[in-house]
This record gives structure tokens, sequence and C-alpha cells, in this order.
């Protein structure tokens, strides 16, 4: 088969070029397991050689993206979801059902039940993502995204309704751990910023799609199970389309390289696996000669290691840096106050004199919608622009933002247009920084070894915050006033940004190969 002879391989790897008349003068590799302390200058020239970027089919990149995907997009449906399913679920004409009249606990318990198991989720996969692999871990995930969905639009009771929620939220558990890791590991390195940050379009989309929903179902009898429901179908397709999918050849080669089976047999299984997620004919010799590549760099690489990492190599070394980045990212995409900027859109609205601002469902959707164009543009600017230069532009508009609002809730209530302006730099700024990109970088900032694990933290970390930042907002609020509580907000927002320029460094372009090898000097 006819090949680009300057290809890359499909795991961003740095390869050589491989021109003819160059095959036979490619530096010699080490003996598996020798010190690799004085093979810096060797590597860096071979990073300088892979001057061209891989060719790729579109076709075949978008079918392993959209089904890992889908658990986003099931994520920001339930989101979306809820803020109908709560209005109808406690009406006494709408609700259908003899037990509407919930008290504040259990409508809290409703609303934060997935949280709950998300959070769940993200502890019981710490332990057991790598022995799972991506492709297994996802379909689990939608296989609770459907039982999830299915039980909470059936429940005959409140109690098999938090039962529904809870095993919906172990499903996003899984799901926002397993999805980055797949993409990021199955894409060329120069689209893998659009496409992981076309995860966070798809979480937008399903909130969108949510508040669609509810809109729309918000006058039926019983229309809360439908808001629900409508999750079961788009879980199916999700775990019918993981099922068909390969494994992540990258996982397949860290088990060979760990020993945890027979190398000569995962070896085949990563070359039909990169042939199938490439669209080549099974077992091609492009892919066996990148198959071989990798395994000789990974098994060199961990050759002096035990087979498996521990619970706390996380927090060694490189692997201590990248925890720091991406943890402090998820840290701050919420406690900059973005679930509680939103609680204020329809007040702020309202005093703007939009009419519209009345009815919840349709601000909800206005907002969406705003939501999504943004993160459009930042997808497609990501790759060209870099992480740092919208990291750094967002989150200033974020800061600037805050204190406006702030200043409109302490003396510049006559001009309700500064708040409406506020909101919606708010809303724009936060979906071209910390909304996609905080989960790229989380997604390629661990080295290889330790990926599955820090992943599980960095989502641990994220709805753990999102949900001490949701149930502090009232009491805050209450004891600062709203103009105190943003101001709070912007200065966290400000802090973030020394954080970002300070600590987070520019990924745009290189192999998860080269980030690792960036990270630890």
């Amino acid at each position: 088969m006819a090949f680009s002879s300057s290809t890359r391989s499909l795991f961003n790897l740095k390869l050589t070029k491989t021109h003819s008349s160059s095959l036979h003068h490619q530096p010699k590799k080490k003996p598996v397991g020798s010190p690799d302390h004085s093979s810096g200058d060797e590597a860096q020239s071979l990073i300088s050689e892979a001057t061209q970027q891989e060719e790729f089919s579109w076709v075949s990149v978008i079918i392993p993206f959209l089904f890992p995907a889908l658990g986003g997009l099931l994520f920001g449906y339930d989101i979306g979801a809820t803020s109908g399913a709560t209005i109808s679920l406690q009406s006494p004409e709408l609700s259908g059902t003899a037990w509407f009249n919930l008290s504040a606990v259990q409508l809290g318990l409703v609303v934060s039940g997935s949280l709950y198991g998300a959070l769940f989720g993200s502890l019981l996969v710490y332990p057991i993502a790598d022995f799972l692999g991506r492709r297994r871990e996802l379909i689990i995930s939608a296989v609770l995204y459907l039982l999830g969905g299915l039980i909470t639009a059936y429940a005959p009771s409140l109690s098999v309704l938090l039962v529904g929620r809870l095993l919906y939220g172990l499903g996003i558990g899984m799901a926002m751990h397993g999805a980055p890791l797949y993409i990021a590991e199955t894409c060329p390195s120069q689209i893998r910023g659009t496409l992981v940050s076309l995860k966070e379009l798809l979480i937008v989309l399903g909130i969108l799609l949510g508040y669609f929903v509810g809109s729309f179902e918000i006058n039926a009898i019983g229309g809360w199970r439908y808001m629900y429901g409508i999750s079961a179908p788009i879980a199916l397709l999700m775990g019918i389309g993981m099922w068909l999918l390969p494994p992540s050849p990258r996982w397949l080669l860290l088990r060979a390289a760990q020993g945890k089976g027979s190398v000569k047999e995962y070896k085949e299984k990563a070359v039909l696996a990169l042939s199938k997620l490439r669209g080549r004919p099974p077992g091609d010799k492009v892919s066996e000669r990148q198959i071989e590549e990798t395994y000789v760099s990974l098994k060199s690489a961990y050759a002096d290691q035990e087979s498996e990492g521990s619970l706390l190599e996380v927090f060694q070394g490189p692997n201590l840096k990248a925890f720091i980045i991406a943890v402090g990212l998820v840290l701050f995409q919420q406690i900059t106050g973005q679930p509680s900027v939103l609680y204020y859109a329809g007040p702020i609205l309202q005093t703007a004199g939009f009419s519209a601002a009345s009815d919840a469902t349709r601000v909800s959707v206005v907002i969406g919608l705003f939501k999504f164009v943004m993160t459009g543009i930042a997808v497609l600017k990501v790759d060209e622009l870099g992480r740092r230069p919208l990291l750094i532009v967002g989150v200033s508009g974020l800061a600037l933002s805050l204190f406006l609002l702030s200043a409109y809730f302490k003396f510049l209530g006559g001009f309700p247009l500064v708040a409406v302006a506020s909101l919606l730099l708010y809303v724009g700024c936060y979906q071209v920084s910390f909304g996609p990109i905080s989960w790229l970088m989380v997604s390629e900032i661990f080295p290889l070894r330790t990926r599955g694990k820090g992943i599980s933290l960095a989502v641990l970390a994220n709805f753990a915050s999102n949900a001490i930042v949701t149930f502090a907002f009232s009491p805050l609020k209450e004891a600062l006033g709203a103009e105190n509580l943003f101001i709070l907000f912007g200065v966290i927002a400000l802090l973030s940004l020394l954080f970002v320029v300070l600590l987070v460094p520019e990924t745009k372009g290189l192999s998860l190969e080269e980030i690792e090898s960036k990270l630890s000097k």
C-alpha cells in the first residue's frame, strides 16, 4: 500500500524520516533496560527530524472520536434535562405522581444524585482504569447511562428515582475519565486539541439538547420522565459504537510493556487496532513498523521500573508536576464561580428588561446557544492559537466580567446592559478557556505510565470542587452579599491567571511523548 514516506504514527511518536535513501542510517537503538540518562540529545534529534505530521482521513478519525464523545454529550444532557425535570417533578398538576411535594433535602438529592454518583465513579475507576482499558471502561459507562436513564424515567417512587440518578452518575464518572483518554490516544497530534475540545462542545450540545427537551415537555403530564428517558437511546448508541471500536493501541502496548500477557499477542492486537483506526488493511506493514517502534520506546522507558505504577507514583517527580497542572486547572475551572454565575442568569436578564427571562427554560436555551457558539470558536482555534493564549485571554476576561458583575450589584444597578454584557462575557470567556482546554490538557499532560490514575484524580477533583461550589453558593451569598461574592470569584480568577502564566506549558502540536519529555526536564 502506498504511504507517505514521512508519516508519523497513530501514537504521535517521534519517528525519523523514512526516505528509502536513509532507512539504513537511523540512530541505533539502545538495548532494552539500559540507562537512558545520556539519551537526551539523541531523543531531541529524533524529535527535530519528525518535521512532517501524520496524513490521515477525517472519516477514519471522526468515528473513533464520536462514540466516546457521546459520553460527554450524555453528561451535558443530564445537566440540561435536570433544570426542567425539577420544575416538572414538583408540580402538583404536571408531575404525575403522588410524591411531588419534595422537601429541600429531597430535591437537592435529585439534583445532585448524578454528581455524587460521578464522584463515586471517579473513586471506583482509580485503581482499575488501567486493568479495564479505555474501551471497556466506556462500554461499562454506556451500560450505566442506559440503566440510570431507564430506571429514572420509570421510577415509581423517590427512592427508585435516586437509585437511577446514582447509576447515571456512575456512568458520568467513568465516561469523563475514559473518553478523553481514548480520544487523545487514538488521534494525530496535529488535531488532538481540536478533537478533545470537540468533546467539550458535545457536552455543551448535550446541555442545549436537555434544555430544548425540557422546554418541549415542560407542560406534559409526567414530562420529567421523558426528559430523563431520552438519554437511554443515546446511551445504547454509545455502547454499540464502543463495542465495534478497537481498544486503544497505546493501552495494549502498555500492558505488554508491563508484562501483563504475551508480548506477541498484545503487539498483534495493537497492529490490528491501529490498522482499523486508520482505515488500513488489517496487519499492514506501516502499522507493524509503528507498533514495533512504539513498543521498543515503551519497553526502554519502563524497563527499570515496577511493572505497574504504584498508587503514590502520581505524586512523584514529573508525575507530580503533571498532577499539579491538571488538578489546578480543573479546580480553578469550578472555583472561579462557573456553577454560581449561571444561577444569576435569570435575575440578571430580568433586570435588563428581557421578558423571556421569566421563563426559566427559554432563558436556559439562550444561554446554552451562546455557550455552544463560543465553544465552537475554541474548538476551531485551539490547535491554531495554542492552549496558553486562549487560557490567558479567556481567564483575563473571566476576572473582568466578575468584577463588572460585582459593580453592577453594588452601584451600577441603573445600567442593566452592563449586567447583560458581563454575563455574556463570562460565559463566552469560560467557553474559550477553562471549559474545553482544562479537559484537553488533563488528557495530554500525564505520562503514559500514570495517565489512567492521574486523570482519575483530576476527574475526582473536578466533581468534588463542583459539589463544594454548588452547595457553598447559597450560604456565601447570604453571608457576603452578591456583590462581594463576585469580588471573591474575581480574585480567585486573578489567582488562576497567575497559575496559568507561571505553570501551564504550551502543548500545541506536540506528541504525547514530547509533552512527557518536556515536563521531565
